[in-house]
């Protein structure tokens, strides 16, 4: 064997760089990796604000998603005249009801779509649209917002 190179017998142990005075090896790559991805599930629960379980908020926020879009295919399917902020409303009450994950993407989801339509030029009933989506959000009975005559099925 060479002088100051030991034997690679198992884990934690590796070989040892002339001029280092340790072992290094695969067992310090594999920790610089975890770190790094454990640095980086912490920034995304801090960027997210999960509070909720950890392990429920994708679920809901996927599940929200889903409400949201079945909210705007039920408003273009119904093509019912000042139907807009009840839909608004039903999207967003209904994905909030998921949990936090729901409420966050109802609140993403509805301001990038708010977001959109300000830059397309169609800003005119934005603040309306927004009360609308968060009254849902919060819990309020979209109802408040149902027109006249709107079928039932909605």
């Amino acid at each position: 064997m060479m002088s100051g190179v030991t034997e690679l017998k198992g884990e934690g142990e590796g070989v040892t760089v002339p001029g280092t005075g340790g072992p290094v090896g695969v067992l310090h790559v594999g920790t610089s990796t975890t770190m790094k991805l454990l640095l980086a599930g912490l920034v995304l629960l801090l960027i997210v604000e999960i509070n909720a379980e950890w392990y429920t908020f994708p679920i809901e926020a996927v599940q929200g998603a889903w409400d949201m879009a079945q909210a705007y295919r039920d408003m273009r399917k119904a093509n019912w005249k000042d139907s807009d902020k009840y839909f608004h409303a039903r999207g967003n009450y209904e994905a909030a009801e998921r949990g936090a994950g729901g409420r966050w993407a109802a609140e993403v989801i509805s301001d990038a779509r708010e977001w959109s339509n300000g830059k397309s030029g169609g800003a005119g009933d934005t603040e309306e649209d927004q009360e609308a989506n968060r009254w849902g959000r919060e819990g309020g009975d979209p109802n408040r917002y149902r027109p006249a005559g709107l079928p039932d099925n909605y």
